[in-house]
């Protein structure tokens, strides 16, 4: 069965766009590959940290919100652990409530007109 996971990765900003793009393929082609099925992708962009961090004060943010084995999480981790393109990462399991939370946040963001 597969459950629901939300990850978010800081990748460093010293990256190019085009190396940011490759780093947020790779994961992407790394959780399709293994079997999981990617209900959302944002791209939060460069945003300021909270805390300095390898003495840097901004990192492009990445979502996924995606369904997936959870014998594959500790793969994903090690993977990200080893990529010196990111500096922190975080993946959570959702509860049903997380899931329905989501889902509406996405509706009302489908809903909102564009300017």
């Amino acid at each position: 069965m597969l459950k629901h996971y939300e990850t978010v990765f800081i990748m460093t900003p010293v990256l190019s766009e085009d190396q940011a793009k490759e780093t947020v393929s790779k994961y992407k082609k790394m959780l399709t590959d293994n079997g999981c099925k990617i209900v959302t992708e944002n791209a939060w962009g460069l945003r300021k940290l909270q805390y300095p961090i390898q003495k840097k004060t901004t990192g492009f943010y990445h979502l996924f919100e995606f369904q997936g084995p959870a014998a594959f999480i500790a793969e994903l981790e090690v993977a990200y652990k080893r990529d010196e393109r990111l500096l922190r990462f975080l993946t959570v399991a959702l509860d049903k409530h997380a899931v329905a939370y989501s889902l509406k946040s996405r509706n009302k963001m489908k809903a909102v007109p564009t300017a």
